[in-house]
This record gives structure tokens, C-alpha cells and sequence, in this order.
């Protein structure tokens, strides 16, 4: 299994980020999990409009059937905006199960009380 940590960039200058979402990639399956309790955190350090398109990008992504490849989540690893940026691709030599997922999710993005 693979996967890709989504981030909302709070400083791009010192790259300064949260991490908002994993995607993960199974052979040719893509999952995209996020948080929405993230998203409403970041909420207060974004402008109106900029956290409206953060929060659209991100929504929007588990239905997004342009993230369907490798080939496209390398891509927006390397041309992501300023407000969103994807980590490269990591292997992880564990079974891609509900529960793998779940701890990593919980370890990297988000892991409720």
C-alpha cells in the first residue's frame, strides 16, 4: 500500500502546514480519506475566500475521479497551490484493510476522542 498526506499550507514560506487527509493507493483502488473536524480548525487562519476553495479541493476529492492513478497524485504532489499541498507517495508494507487505514489516518491526520 501506498500513501500521501493532504495538507493545508498555513505558511508557505516556512512551510508551515496541517494535515487535513490521507489518500491511499491499493494496486489501481485510490481512497481519500479527510477530516472535517480539521477543516473547520483551520478555518480561523485562512482568509473567507481561500478557506472556501480549501474546503471545496478537499471535499471533493473522494469523489474526484481525476485522483484515480499514481501517476496523478505524483503529479499534484509536485504542482500543488499554496493552500493545499499533497506529501510524495510513501510504501508501507502492510495490507491495505480498513483497520491499517484507520491507524494511519488516526497517526497522521486526525484521531477523534
Amino acid at each position: 500500500m501506498k500513501y500521501s498526506i493532504i495538507y493545508a499550507v498555513i505558511r508557505p514560506e516556512i512551510s508551515e502546514r496541517v494535515s487535513l487527509g490521507l489518500i491511499f493507493v491499493d494496486g489501481d483502488k485510490v481512497d481519500v480519506r479527510y477530516s472535517q473536524q480539521k477543516l473547520d480548525a483551520v478555518r480561523g487562519l485562512f482568509p473567507p475566500k481561500e478557506y472556501e476553495f480549501l474546503t471545496q479541493v478537499v471535499s471533493s476529492m473522494p469523489t474526484d475521479s481525476s485522483i484515480n492513478s499514481i501517476e496523478a497524485i505524483n503529479y499534484l504532489t509536485r504542482y500543488s497551490n499554496n493552500l493545499i499541498a499533497l506529501s510524495p507517495l510513501q510504501n508501507i508494507d502492510i495490507a491495505a484493510t480498513e483497520q491499517s487505514k484507520d491507524s494511519l489516518f488516526c497517526s497522521y491526520v486526525y484521531e477523534a476522542a
